[in-house]
């Protein structure tokens, strides 16, 4: 889920990986992560800089997307852990209590009382506390995939503290973020003033239409999905990424922001042409494995994008290619039952991780929960935009 803004950029390690029985699918190693929390979005045990800056770090969308993937397999008390877990983190945030969701929050067992704890790391040099910047700010985008997946198991569990807590996410979209033309890019940093994201994003927007559907806010959602309808450029097939700070086109393009929007409820059949547009330029067509890269450059297979196309082909009825992805996804599973997150050892994506002319944003070979959420979507053909 890119944007303008870049959404998720950790390499997690430290934690042990839950025990998947062998030959059990993502959905199984899912279930099996969903213990009593959050779950940690990669894994891995490299000792750097990086990977030890997160290694306690669970990303909402990534959860998000793993609660949506179990609710579609029929694995409801696994899901309630992550509902749970969000709603608590919601409720208990040691500055906000507007319903905003922070865009991550520390993996691991829900504290019974107190403060919903964020990731981070003690700098050992500098002798303190370290948080990052994007991990403690709140991405629209991010609080959309929290309601569709919030008010899901709502609907799923007839239990209304989960649609409660959607609905109050969705307030705070409505009261924070909305622009003349769609919803705003969101917050970074931290409280109390954090840089507004003035920016507007195609992707975004079109997780709004769905999570505002899904709460049954047709206005809303109307609002988020004419923005994506008016980024769509039926000459090249393709959506423009959005507006830029200053309100001007942004004609720049993410694999997200082609691939999610033919999945949304009466989508234009015209929209499916961007599956090809991405296929075309990003894809990697080698024969064994064969994906899409993030970007164009075609330096290696970026695993959750690649189970998008299968989830989209399976869907528009190009079982061929929906296999090729899938085969890939299987061939590029580590043994603790998730997909690595990229097919090399760093993969480009040419974003920067704050704003500024260095693209340092790079997907690691970590095994990684996002890309096993989707690939269980695809696997199973359910489409999380639709109820």
């Amino acid at each position: 889920m890119s944007g303008i803004g870049v959404r998720r950029r950790a390499v997690l390690l430290g934690a042990a990986a839950a025990a998947v029985a062998p030959g059990a699918g993502w959905l199984d190693a899912l279930a099996a992560r969903a213990r009593s929390g959050l779950l940690l979005s990669y894994e891995g045990l490299l000792d750097t800089p990086f990977d030890r800056a997160h290694a306690n770090c669970a990303y909402v969308y990534d959860n998000a997307a793993v609660g949506v993937a179990l609710l579609a397999g029929g694995r409801i008390a696994a899901a309630r852990v992550v509902g749970d877990a969000l709603v608590a983190a919601q409720t208990r945030d040691r500055f906000w209590h507007d319903g905003r969701f922070r865009n991550a929050y520390a993996a691991g067992k829900v504290p019974p009382t107190g403060t919903y704890p964020l990731p981070g790391w003690w700098d050992k040099t500098a002798g303190h506390w370290v948080e990052d910047s994007y991990q403690v700010g709140t991405a629209t985008g991010v609080v959309a995939w929290a309601m569709i997946f919030l008010a899901r198991l709502g609907a799923a569990t007839g239990d209304p503290r989960y649609h409660d807590a959607a609905g109050r996410a969705g307030d705070w979209v409505e009261h924070n973020v909305r622009a003349a033309r769609g919803y705003a890019g969101g917050f970074t940093s931290w409280e109390p003033a954090p840089a507004r994201l003035t920016w507007v994003s195609t992707e975004q927007n079109l997780d709004l239409a769905a999570a505002f559907t899904a709460l049954g806010r047709a206005d809303a959602a109307r609002h988020a999905r004419d923005f994506v309808a008016a980024m769509w450029n039926a000459q090249e097939g393709r959506f423009f990424l959005g507006l830029a700070p200053d309100g001007g086109l942004n004609r720049g393009a993410a694999a997200d922001a082609n691939l999610w929007p033919p999945l949304l409820a009466g989508a234009p059949a015209d929209w499916g042409r961007a599956l090809d547009w991405v296929l075309a330029r990003q894809g990697v067509p080698t024969a064994n494995p064969a994906g899409i890269d993030f970007n164009d450059d075609r330096d290696g297979i970026w695993l959750e994008g690649t189970a998008y196309v299968a989830l989209l082909a399976r869907l528009r009825g190009r079982p061929a290619l929906a296999a090729r992805m899938m085969d890939t996804l299987r061939q590029q599973t580590a043994p603790c039952g998730l997909p690595w997150a990229a097919s090399v050892p760093r993969l480009t994506t040419g974003l920067a991780i704050v704003a500024g002319p260095v693209a340092d944003f790079y997907y690691y070979r970590r095994p990684a929960i996002a890309p096993a959420a989707w690939a269980a979507l695809a696997e199973a053909g359910a489409n999380p935009f639709v109820a």
